[in-house]
């Protein structure tokens, strides 16, 4: 992992998570920032549900690729971008809750490839349930045009 000041990664991943549009047509939101460490959370909306009322898998994988993405851009250099090669999603429980919180945590950094493990919980009467696991990986981008840090 690079010795990135913490403030300087986690200015970036915010306002990278702002460009996101697919993030805010969720309604996701930024919750927590650490170093290899990132939570989104979203509330329920029934917009965002398959036809038997759950959170649909799609919106699930999307949550879980971001949070491990922006994970991965809390261990790399400044100049540098992420994109998503490979993942997957194991879907453990159906998608109930009032809200949701999907965590991405870096399992092995590097200087090309970045592995990261995710988790997605249902949040509602009760303790969080664990919903749903993502085994992510990314590649680090560097100069190239139209994809920036």
């Amino acid at each position: 992992m690079t010795d990135n000041d913490s403030g300087d990664f986690q200015e970036r991943i915010r306002q990278n998570f702002a460009r996101q549009a697919a993030l805010q047509t969720i309604r996701a939101e930024l919750t927590r920032v650490e170093r290899a460490m990132v939570e989104i959370e979203l509330p329920f909306d029934l917009k965002l549900t398959q036809q038997h009322g759950i959170l649909h898998a799609g919106v699930i994988s999307a949550a879980l690729d971001s949070a491990c993405g922006f994970a991965a851009y809390s261990v790399i250099d400044a100049e540098a971008s992420i994109l998503t090669i490979e993942f997957k999603v194991n879907l453990l429980s159906p998608g109930r809750g009032d809200r949701f919180l999907f965590r991405g945590e870096i399992t092995k950094p590097g200087s090309n490839i970045i592995v990261a493990d995710g988790r997605g919980y249902a949040i509602g009467d009760g303790p969080a349930k664990l919903i749903a696991s993502m085994t992510s990986t990314m590649m680090i981008i560097r100069g190239r045009e139209g994809i920036s840090g």
